[in-house]
């Protein structure tokens, strides 16, 4: 018995509307609980913000608290932000997907949450220029990503960017 194998290079559309469904399903379960606004609440809502942008369903706890605080002492309307873009969400229901693209093409003043929290996640840094902070190395999502083959130390070489720099 044998099996031929069609190859074709056009992205399945059935595919795509059944990804965007899941990811849509899974975004919307996250956000009713996360719309209130006490201190623990706040800190939920940006866990599940952070859960949609990153794509990712489990979070660390303990990481989520020191990124939130850290976001929110540079930026006291933060977590006001961050209610809001929940509360954008639940009443567009964007493709997840598509999302940055949407607040982009709207001019929101949102548009660049997103980017923030992701970043914040993904690389473990906080702030820009000489406010950059890394508040996580080995526990940013970059380095979890390739954990399986490369092992990044547990700290820092020198600041922020500092690789980057030639030796003297």
């Amino acid at each position: 018995m044998s099996f031929h194998r069609v190859e074709t290079d056009a992205p399945s559309p059935g595919r795509r509307t059944l990804l965007a469904g899941f990811v849509g399903g899974f975004a919307a379960s996250l956000i009713p609980w996360a719309l209130s606004a006490t201190s623990d609440e706040e800190q939920a809502g940006f866990l599940a913000l952070s859960a949609i942008l990153v794509g990712r369903d489990m979070l660390d706890a303990q990481q989520a608290q020191r990124l939130f605080a850290a976001l929110k002492s540079d930026d006291p309307a933060f977590a006001a932000a961050t209610r809001d873009l929940l509360a954008y969400i639940n009443a567009h229901r964007p493709d997840p997907l598509r999302l940055q693209q949407t607040l982009d093409d709207e001019k929101s003043p949102l548009a660049a949450l997103p980017r923030t929290i992701a970043s914040a996640w993904w690389l473990g840094i906080v702030g820009n220029g000489d406010k950059a902070r890394c508040l996580a190395f080995e526990k940013a999502l970059n380095a979890q990503l390739v954990a399986d083959v490369l092992k990044p130390p547990t700290y820092a070489y020198g600041p922020h960017g500092s690789w980057s720099r030639k030796p003297t």
